[in-house]
C-alpha cells in the first residue's frame, strides 16, 4: 500500500492515500478502477478522478512497453523494474593462442594482427 501512497504523492494527490489504503487498493487493483469506483472511495473532484484515470492508463502502457519518459514519472520504481526484467541466454567464448601474450609484448599491434591472421588461414 505504501507504493500506492508514494504514487499518489508524486501525482500531487496524497490526500487520497488514506482512501486507497482503507479500500485495500494496490497496484494490482488500479487498472480495474472506474470513475464510479473512485467516486465511491471518496475522490469527489472530477478533475482528480480524471487525473487518476489518466495516470492509471499510463501505468498500463508501462506494463506493455518499455518505460516511456512520460510514464516513468507516474510509475512506481519497484513495479517498473519488475516489469522490465527479462531472462536471456548468453553464450560466451574465449580463445587463447599459445604464446600470443608473449608475442604481443614484443610486437607492434598491427604486425601482431597480421601474424595471427596469416596463421589462421
Amino acid at each position: 500500500m505504501q507504493q500506492v501512497a508514494d504514487w499518489l504523492e508524486r501525482l500531487g494527490l496524497s490526500q487520497y492515500a488514506r482512501c486507497f489504503a482503507e479500500n485495500d487498493i494496490s497496484f494490482v487493483i488500479l487498472p480495474d478502477l472506474t470513475d464510479q469506483d473512485l467516486e465511491k472511495i471518496g475522490v469527489a473532484s472530477l478533475g482528480h478522478r480524471r487525473l487518476l484515470l489518466r495516470s492509471i492508463a499510463e501505468l498500463k502502457i508501462v506494463d506493455k512497453t518499455t518505460l516511456a519518459p512520460d510514464a516513468a514519472a507516474s510509475a512506481p520504481p519497484a513495479a517498473a523494474k519488475m516489469d522490465m526484467a527479462e531472462r536471456r541466454q548468453v553464450t560466451v567464448m574465449f580463445s587463447d593462442l599459445v604464446g600470443s601474450t608473449a608475442l604481443s609484448a614484443r610486437m607492434d599491434p598491427e604486425d601482431l594482427r597480421e601474424v595471427i591472421s596469416a596463421s589462421a588461414t
